[in-house]
This record gives C-alpha cells, structure tokens and sequence, in this order.
C-alpha cells in the first residue's frame, strides 16, 4: 500500500473516532423528573395469601406498545412500603416535570417464532470460582428468599422484579420474613477447608427491614402492571460488596455492542450463578425484548449495559432494566414470543433513586 493510501486512512480513523466522540460529549443527560411525596397514608396489615410464580409470563396483544396517559402517572408511580413487623403504607406522589418529553421512539417486534425463554443453544454461562463469583460484576447479584434474583443497588439496596414478593393483590407468602443472601466462599469461612465443598458457595442471608412496591404493578392491568415489575428492598444493614449504578435504559444503538447483560439463580442449575448476554431484539417505552436465554429463578436479575458516561468519559457497566420473565405478544394476528425486562425509563429512575437516596440531588441525573 503505497504510504500517502495509508496516511489518508488513518487521517479518516482519526476523524471518526474524533466526531463520534464528540457527539457523546455533546448529548445532553436526559431530563430527570422530581417526585413530590406526599404523608404516607397506614393500611390494613397483608395476609400475606399469594404463591410466589417465578415462571412469569403474561399475554399482551398491540396495546403493550403505549403511552400512559399523563393523569395516570403519579398513580402509578405511588408505592406501597412493606415493614419487617407485617405493617404497610401507601405514599401517593406528584410528579414535577413534564413526562410527555421522557418517551423514547416505539419499535414494534418483527415477525418471528422462536422457542421459548431457551432460544436454540443455551448461551448461558455458569460462574464458578473465586476469580469470577465474587467478584465485580457477579459479585452484586444476590438470591431472594422467596427464589428469585435481586441486584445491588447501593449498600443497603437490592432491586428485583416486583412478582417476586407481589402477586398484584397480596404479598406472597414468603415476603413475611424476606432475606437476601450474598455467596460467600465456603473455603474463606470453614475452619475446615477439607470438609468444604468448591462446587457450590454458602449463602450468607441478610433480613429485609422494608419492601416498596409500585402502585401501577398492584392491582394494575396485566400489559400495564408488567411495566411496573419492579420492587426495591432495603437491608437491616450495609453489606460490604460493590454494587451497581443504576441508569436510564438508553436506546440500544446507544448501548455498547447493542448487548445487555445479566446474572441470576435460574432454577434448574441450583445453588449456581448463571450469565448470559444477547443483543436487544426491540424495545418499547418500558420494556426490553430480547432473547437472552433464562429460566424460573432469573426473575429479578439487574439487566446492565455498557453506557457512555459524559463524566468519566468511558463505557461504565449500569443497571437499565430488571429481568422480569416472558411475554406472548399478539401482534396482527400472529403470537410471537420474547423475555422481557422492565426499561428503567426517567420516571421509574426518579422513584428508585427516591426511594434510595430521598429527594437528593443524586436522583435530577441519570
């Protein structure tokens, strides 16, 4: 290759990485509303009736693909609050801002058949050992007493799917006395190393001091509450474990490889951690379709990309969604099948940053 081809192909590499670069530095944070809460109002102690149903999956026909009507919203966005002792609360809240402005484009889902929740060869990966089970990424998911998977979200925060401790009536029986349990090395904690297993990590279990679920997952119709699945438990105390940040789902052009991420306890590879990835197959205003292969146990998994972050200028890996289960839709006559995770969209990430943090000024950016 003669060297002015040469030197005129990396001048044009140059210009690329410099422009796209540039775009990134230039797109401006989306706009995080405010919730305004309002005194939390006592109500009658749960009976605690419900199953727990980790093998999630709900019908939706063309509906799923809509925007809810702006009255509806601080409805939805009220919560329950789950104490330790079996008492309960509801907050009704406003919400300041203008969430017209929040809604990203809709895609509606190809036409496909595929098998469901294991799309062909299972691309799921089991993580063992000390180099990757308790490390960072792997590190911050954690089990849910009642079989799901949770995610860290601070250091007394885990997120998971709200079905997990809601059947969207009643709470389910075993959110009465809620745990969260963290792997721990068998070896690091046996006085005996001989006598411990490497297979299969302890679990050390932690009580949950509160649960808060959103009003638009209970009692809500199912294509509308599936886009609420999501619940926020709060530890009796701080763990000592990296966790993830949590960040407005972007579009999946704007995610790294187009990919997402997420480990979870699936119910027929017991006592392991289980990873997988998969690209975004399409995307609507609250949900995340994809064919990342799952089974019962995932539900609850933080779903992470790599997203640019403006400030430390680099790819960081942030939670964008919660894997909550699979979904039928109906779509011109035709059912086609996906599993779904809840997108974290500006209002979901204003009430989960309040529910972490309080009305701070880490909950106005994403």
């Amino acid at each position: 290759m003669p060297p002015h081809d040469y030197s005129r192909q990396k001048l044009l590499y140059l210009m690329q990485l410099f422009l796209s670069r540039a775009v990134s530095l230039l797109q401006l944070p989306p706009h995080i509303p405010m919730l305004l809460p309002h005194a939390p109002t006592p109500l009658t102690r749960s009976h605690f009736s419900a199953q727990t149903h980790l093998d999630f999956t709900t019908h939706c026909n063309s509906s799923c693909f809509h925007t809810h009507e702006e009255g509806a919203l601080s409805d939805m966005l009220a919560f329950e609050t789950l104490y330790s002792d079996g008492s309960r609360t509801l907050t009704t809240v406003d919400v300041e801002g203008d969430p017209e402005n929040l809604v990203p484009p809709l895609h509606r889902p190809k036409r496909r058949r595929i098998r469901r929740q294991i799309y062909g060869a299972d691309g799921r990966f089991n993580i063992k050992g000390d180099n990757f089970l308790l490390d960072y990424p792997f590190s911050t998911a954690v089990r849910i007493s009642t079989g799901c998977t949770g995610v860290l979200v601070s250091q007394l925060h885990v997120l998971t799917a709200a079905h997990c401790v809601h059947d969207g009536k009643d709470y389910v029986k075993g959110a009465r006395k809620l745990r969260v349990g963290f792997l721990i090395n068998p070896v690091v904690n046996s006085t005996n190393p001989a006598l411990s297993s490497p297979k299969k990590p302890l679990v050390r279990w932690v009580k949950v001091r509160r649960t808060r679920v959103p009003k638009g997952w209970i009692q809500g119709p199912q294509e509308v509450s599936m886009d609420f699945d999501y619940a926020l438990l709060e530890l009796r105390w701080p763990h000592r474990r990296p966790y993830m940040r949590l960040s407005i789902a972007p579009s999946s052009e704007d995610l790294a490889g187009k990919r997402i991420h997420f480990s979870g306890f699936d119910s027929d590879r017991p006592g392991e951690l289980v990873y997988r990835f998969c690209p975004v197959e399409e995307e609507s205003k609250d949900l995340i379709y994809q064919h990342c292969d799952a089974r019962p146990g995932a539900s609850g998994s933080g779903v992470y990309g790599r997203v640019w972050d403006n400030t430390l200028e680099k790819w960081e890996r942030k939670v964008i969604g919660i894997f909550s289960g699979h979904q039928w839709l109906e779509i011109d006559g035709e059912n086609r099948d996906y599993n779904v995770a809840v997108r974290i969209t500006p209002l979901k990430f204003a009430q989960i940053c309040y529910w972490v943090h309080g009305n701070r000024p880490d909950c106005v950016h994403g």
